[in-house]
């Protein structure tokens, strides 16, 4: 049975791409509600399957089985811990990089606009930076670059005023009182897009998001075997586009550098060429799951 705490996206083109086989080591770096995991154990034999989540909510989800060791730590420190395992090399990485629906549905996490609760936004909830924090202590100019960089709003500076201006009143709190600010920004028509690009913006700042997507692909290069495959399912631009040059290149510019005979040096081949994103049934049982691309490449 699926765990609601999250829906597993794409499970079956995942598994399929992860082209898993009886004694392979494995890593799930996004555990979440374990979905994705239950699958990868059933294919597994005897391997061993290493499992990464920073979120406390997470741990509670841990399937019970001698082969699963689950890491409470954010997969930008797999080289890490995979030492620690004394792992030198495994057959195949998953990532899903999406919020858990559980976090979007639980009011104080302050993940979602939907509800009224503290603007937190923190994946590991013993981290200091939240993002009340972001809201009333950052400058104007980090402001309007975390909106513009990760969120990819478009009238920034306005907002950023109107949230400057509100501080100096009282501090910006809670989800309800950002809503409120933001909404006198947002185009008419698209509010709940815009709510979303904001605390989007807030989130990736608040959990470092892309700078540890950049630790964990880097460090995948070191780990995963030749022949053996990388997958990861991305949800926004700025997380895809660096996935996307990744596996092209090897690099995050997406730079292809070719040798003297003109041909392509790459760490990865690339198994699916078109991204892959779910069926239109899919998305009818999980809406969530409508911005999603499945990247997958093999290393070389």
């Amino acid at each position: 049975m699926t765990n609601p705490y999250h829906i597993p996206v794409m499970p079956g083109e995942s598994i399929q791409g992860l082209n898993l086989f009886p004694g392979a080591q494995v890593v799930d770096a996004t555990y979440g509600g374990g979905g994705h995991s239950r699958l990868i154990l059933q294919q597994l034999g005897n391997g061993r399957l290493f499992a990464f989540d920073q979120d406390e909510d997470a741990a509670g989800n841990v399937i019970h089985d001698d082969r699963l060791f689950f890491i409470r730590h954010n997969f930008r420190y797999l080289r890490n811990f995979l030492r620690f395992y004394n792992v030198e090399s495994v057959d195949a990485i998953f990532a899903d990089l999406g919020v858990s629906s559980h976090d979007f549905d639980v009011p104080d996490r302050g993940f979602s606009f939907r509800f009224d609760g503290d603007l937190d936004m923190r994946m590991n909830r013993n981290a200091t930076l939240d993002a009340a924090q972001v809201i009333n202590s950052y400058s104007a100019e980090q402001l309007v670059f975390i909106f513009k960089m990760y969120g990819e709003i478009k009238n920034a500076g306005r907002l950023v005023q109107e949230i400057l201006k509100e501080r100096n009143r009282q501090p910006v709190k809670t989800t309800e009182q950002l809503k409120e600010i933001v909404s006198h920004h947002a185009p008419r028509g698209n509010e709940n897009k815009y709510l979303a690009q904001v605390f989007q913006s807030l989130r990736i700042e608040v959990n470092d998001e892309m700078e540890a997507l950049k630790d964990f692909l880097q460090a995948t290069l070191d780990f995963i075997k030749p022949g053996g495959r990388l997958a990861v399912i991305t949800y926004h631009s700025l997380e895809d586009r660096i996935c996307k040059n990744f596996m092209k290149s090897g690099n995050f510019e997406g730079k292809v550098e070719k040798d003297f005979y003109g041909n392509v040096k790459s760490p990865f081949l690339l198994i699916n060429r078109k991204v892959i994103t779910p069926q239109p049934d899919e998305i009818e049982r999980n809406v969530r799951a409508r911005s999603a691309k499945l990247r997958i490449a093999e290393k070389i």
